[in-house]
């Protein structure tokens, strides 16, 4: 894991297209500011792992379906 330290309006790149920004520290509590192409997905890690919980469900409910007859004439 790479840590940095950076302070209010400062960023970190990430590759050539996203930039994370600290908008606010208050406290314990930083505020970040994310820009990346809307083909990146970004979501909090707790709504990340609710995604791929629901992916793998659908994935095992697809699994479990009967198989459908195919007919030849």
């Amino acid at each position: 894991m790479l840590v940095l330290s950076r302070q209010k309006d400062e960023s970190i790149m990430i590759g050539n297209d996203v930039e994370i920004t600290i908008v606010d520290v208050r406290g314990d509590k930083v505020r970040l500011g994310i820009s990346a192409p809307r083909s990146i997905e970004v979501h909090r890690k707790e709504i990340y792992l609710a995604i791929q919980k629901e992916k793998a469900q659908r994935g095992s409910d697809d699994s479990q379906e009967t198989p459908k007859t195919i007919k030849h004439s």
